[in-house]
C-alpha cells in the first residue's frame, strides 16, 4: 500500500479504484469512476487511434527529398520533378530571374572590395596551412563560384579561414612532415578536403545538421579563442623571421621556440632571426589596426579597412624591392605560380596507410567549417530579414569543397570578417562571390610575378590583425553568468587548444558537453504537478508555488524526451519515492503520469512502466497516463502495455485524466471551503 508520509489513514488492500463500495465505519462511498471513464471526452480516444508513425526509411527518403527539391509538395510529373531538383540544388535559378542592374552594381563594388581583403588573407592562410601561397588563392576562386550558384545566403563570403587552416595543418603534419615531403603533404590535404566535402554534402542530403550542433556555442567560443591565440603565436615565426620553428601548436612549445630563437647566438643558423623582419611586420600591423579602428568608427570609411591589407602588401613589397632588404635578411615570398588551378584528381588518395586518419581529419574540418559558416550565415540572415536553409547550405559547402579538392583547393568556408566587409560594401546576392572569384583569377593570371618581393612578415601581420575578432571575452563572461556547465565546456576547449592541441581542445569540450547530456539523461527530473486555481492548467508546483495539489491524486510529469535503458530504473525509483514521500495527510488513490515530454521509449522503458502499474495496482492505486508521444503509444500498443493498463486509462490531457479519476469536483469543493 502506498501512503504518503504523514498520512493517518489507509485503504484496504482489496480496494479497487474502479469499483463502487464503502469501507466499514465510513459512510462516504467511493464514486463510480467507470461511468466517468466511459463518458470521457472523445479527444482522448485520438491517442489510441493515431496512425502508425512513419518507418525510418520513409523519414530518410523524406529528408533527402526536402534537401533536393525546391517545392515542399511532391511534383506531379517527371519534368516538374527534374525542374524542382534543379531549382533546389541551384537557388540562383529562382532569384536570378529577378536580378537587375542596380543589384549588379552593388555586387560589383562588394566583390571588388572583398577581393582586396581576400587576396592577401588567402595568401596568409595558405602559409598558415603550410601550403604554397597560390593554394590560398585557388581556394578563393573555385569554391566561391560553386557556392554562388548553390548557396542560399546572400551575404556569406567564401574562402580559406584561419581556424580551419590551423586545424588542417596541425593534424596533417602529424602524418607527414610538410617540409621534407611537401608533395605527400599536399596530397593528404587535398584528400582531407575531398572527405570534408563528402561529409558536408551527406549532412545536407540526409538532414543531419544536428551533427554540427554537437559543437555547442560555448565550445565554439572557447575553441575559437584558444585557436586565435595559437595562430597568433605561430605567426611569430614570420614576424621575427625565424628560420626553423616548432611544429607543435601548444603555447608552451611555441614560447620555448621563440625564446631559444631570440636568445641563441646568431651563429647558430637553426635559431637565427632578423630584427628587420620584426620592424617591418610590427609597423604594418600597427598601421592595419589603426586604419581598421577608423573604419569601424566611421561606417562610410569601411572600404578603407577592407583594402588596407592589400595596400600593406603593395607598400611593403615596394619597400623591400627599393631597399633590397631581401639581401639583408628580410624573408620574401619569392615565386608564386600563376595561371588557372591545375587539376589535382590524381593527388586524391583513397587507398593507402593514411586513409583512415585523412578521413578523420576531413570529418573534423567539415564540422568546424560548417559550424562557422552556418553561424555566420544565420546571424546575417536574421539581421537582413530572410531565411537561411541550413541543409542546403551544407549541400552547397559540400559540393564546393569536393570541386575544390579536384582543382588544387583546400577546405573553404564562410569567413566572418570577409562576410562583414561584404555586407558593409552593400552586397545584394552571391554574385559578389563571383566578382571576387573572377578578380582572384585575374590576379593569378597577371599579378603573381609582382609578389616576388613581398615580405613574409607582412602576411603574419595581416593574419594577426584579423585575430582580435576571434577572441570574444564578453561572450565568455555571458556564458559564465547563464550556464556554468556551458562555461566549463568553453574553458575546456580554450585550455585544451592552448596547452594541448586543437584535437585535444575539441575532444575536451565535446566530452564535457556529452557528460552534461548523459547526466541529464541518466537522472531525469520528475515534477509534481498542481492545478492553477480556476483553470484546467496543471504545472510544476516547484516552479509555480500557487499551484494546488489535488486531494487523493498524485500527478507526475517525466521531464525527459527518452524513457530508455539509461534512465528507466531511475524514473521508476523517483516515481515510487514521490508516492511514498509526499507530505500531506491524504491517501493516494490515483497516479496520473504525464508523458507529454516523452517522445521515445524502448524495451527497457516499457517494462518499467508496466512494473509501476503492477506495483500501484497491488496496493490499490490506479495508474493513468496522459498524452504519450506518437511513437510511445505505438510501442505501448505493440508491447501489449495498453491492454495491461486499460484503454480507459489513457488520456489526451492531464485535465481529462483528473476528471476521469473523479477528483476535479473534490478539489473545487476543497478550494471553496
Amino acid at each position: 500500500m502506498f501512503q504518503r508520509a504523514g498520512s493517518s489513514r489507509s485503504f484496504p488492500k482489496h480496494f479497487n479504484p474502479g469499483t463502487t463500495g464503502s469501507s466499514s465505519g465510513n459512510s462516504a462511498s467511493v464514486p463510480d469512476h467507470g461511468s466517468k471513464v466511459s463518458a470521457r471526452s472523445e479527444t482522448s480516444l485520438l491517442v489510441l487511434n493515431a496512425p502508425e508513425p512513419p518507418p525510418p526509411w520513409q523519414e530518410l527518403s523524406g529528408r533527402v527529398r526536402r534537401a533536393v527539391l525546391a517545392e515542399v509538395n511532391r511534383p506531379s510529373s517527371l519534368t516538374k520533378c527534374f525542374v524542382s531538383v534543379l531549382r533546389g540544388l541551384f537557388p540562383i535559378l529562382r532569384w536570378g530571374r529577378h536580378y537587375d542592374r542596380k543589384s549588379f552594381r552593388r555586387d560589383l563594388m562588394a566583390g571588388l572590395t572583398l577581393a582586396s581583403l581576400g587576396i592577401p588573407q588567402s595568401i596568409g592562410y595558405a602559409n598558415l596551412a603550410k601550403l604554397d601561397p597560390q593554394f590560398g588563392l585557388y581556394s578563393s576562386f573555385v569554391p566561391p563560384l560553386i557556392y554562388a550558384v548553390m548557396g542560399t545566403s546572400r551575404d556569406i563570403a567564401i574562402g580559406p579561414v584561419a581556424v580551419v587552416s590551423l586545424l588542417l595543418s596541425s593534424m596533417t603534419q602529424k602524418l607527414v612532415d610538410p617540409y621534407t615531403h611537401p608533395e605527400t603533404y599536399r596530397s593528404l590535404v587535398l584528400t582531407a578536403t575531398f572527405f570534408a566535402g563528402i561529409f558536408q554534402a551527406s549532412f545536407g542530403f540526409f538532414r543531419l545538421g544536428f551533427v554540427v550542433d554537437f559543437l555547442s556555442h560555448a565550445t565554439i567560443v572557447g575553441f575559437t579563442g584558444g585557436a586565435a591565440i595559437v595562430i597568433g603565436l605561430q605567426q611569430l615565426k614570420g614576424l621575427l623571421g625565424i628560420n626553423h620553428f616548432t611544429s607543435n601548436t601548444d603555447v608552451v612549445s611555441v614560447i620555448k621556440a621563440v625564446w631559444f630563437a631570440v636568445h641563441q647566438p646568431v651563429s647558430i643558423a637553426s635559431f637565427d632571426w632578423n630584427p628587420d623582419n620584426f620592424l617591418i611586420g610590427c609597423s604594418f600591423l600597427v598601421l592595419i589596426l589603426i586604419v581598421r579602428s577608423i573604419g569601424l568608427r566611421k561606417r562610410k570609411l569601411f572600404w578603407l579597412a577592407a583594402i588596407i591589407p592589400l595596400l600593406s602588401v603593395i607598400l611593403s613589397t615596394l619597400l623591400v624591392y627599393l631597399t633590397r632588404a631581401d639581401k639583408h635578411g628580410v624573408k620574401i615570398i619569392r615565386q608564386v605560380k600563376e595561371g588557372l588551378n591545375p587539376s589535382s584528381v590524381k593527388q586524391i588518395q583513397l587507398t593507402g596507410p593514411f586513409i583512415g586518419e585523412t578521413a578523420k581529419i576531413g570529418l573534423i574540418c567539415a564540422i568546424i567549417a560548417l559550424t562557422e559558416a552556418v553561424a555566420v550565415g544565420r546571424s546575417f540572415a536574421a539581421v537582413r530579414g530572410y531565411q537561411l536553409d541550413g541543409n542546403k547550405e551544407m549541400v552547397a559547402m559540400g559540393f564546393m569543397n569536393i570541386a575544390g579538392s579536384l582543382s588544387s583547393c583546400y577546405v573553404a568556408t564562410g569567413s566572418f570578417s570577409r562576410t562583414a566587409v561584404n555586407v558593409s560594401a552593400g552586397c545584394e546576392t552571391t554574385v559578389s562571390n563571383m566578382v571576387m572569384a573572377i578578380t582572384v583569377f585575374a590576379s593569378l593570371q597577371l599579378l603573381m610575378k609582382l609578389l616576388y618581393y613581398t615580405p613574409v612578415t607582412i602576411l603574419a601581420s595581416i593574419i594577426l590583425s584579423a585575430l582580435p575578432g576571434l577572441i570574444d571575452i564578453k561572450e565568455a563572461c555571458r556564458i559564465w553568468r547563464v550556464d556554468k556547465m556551458d562555461f566549463l565546456a568553453c574553458l575546456g576547449a580554450f585550455l585544451g587548444v592552448l596547452f594541448g592541441s586543437v584535437e585535444i581542445g575539441l575532444l575536451t569540450a565535446v566530452i564535457i558537453s556529452f557528460a552534461k547530456i548523459i547526466v541529464s539523461a541518466l537522472v531525469p527530473k520528475t515534477e509534481m504537478l498542481g492545478r492553477i486555481q480556476g483553470t484546467d492548467i496543471f504545472c510544476s508546483m516547484r516552479q509555480y508555488p500557487s499551484a494546488v495539489e489535488t486531494p487523493n491524486l498524485l500527478i507526475l510529469r517525466i521531464d525527459s524526451p527518452f524513457l530508455h535503458f539509461m534512465n528507466a530504473n531511475s524514473v521508476k525509483e523517483r516515481i515510487f519515492a514521490r508516492i511514498t514521500g509526499g507530505c500531506d495527510a491524504t491517501m493516494t488513490r490515483f497516479v496520473v503520469l504525464d508523458m507529454s515530454n516523452v517522445t521515445h521509449i524502448d524495451t527497457s522503458g516499457i517494462p518499467a512502466v508496466e512494473e509501476i502499474h503492477k506495483k500501484l495496482t497491488s496496493n490499490g492505486v490506479q495508474l493513468a497516463i496522459a498524452n504519450p508521444g506518437w511513437r510511445v503509444i505505438h510501442k505501448m500498443k505493440l508491447a501489449g502495455l495498453v491492454d495491461i493498463i486499460g484503454e480507459e486509462w489513457i488520456f489526451l490531457t492531464v485535465s481529462e485524466a483528473v476528471e476521469a479519476c473523479g477528483c476535479g469536483n473534490e478539489e473545487d469543493s476543497s478550494l471553496s471551503g
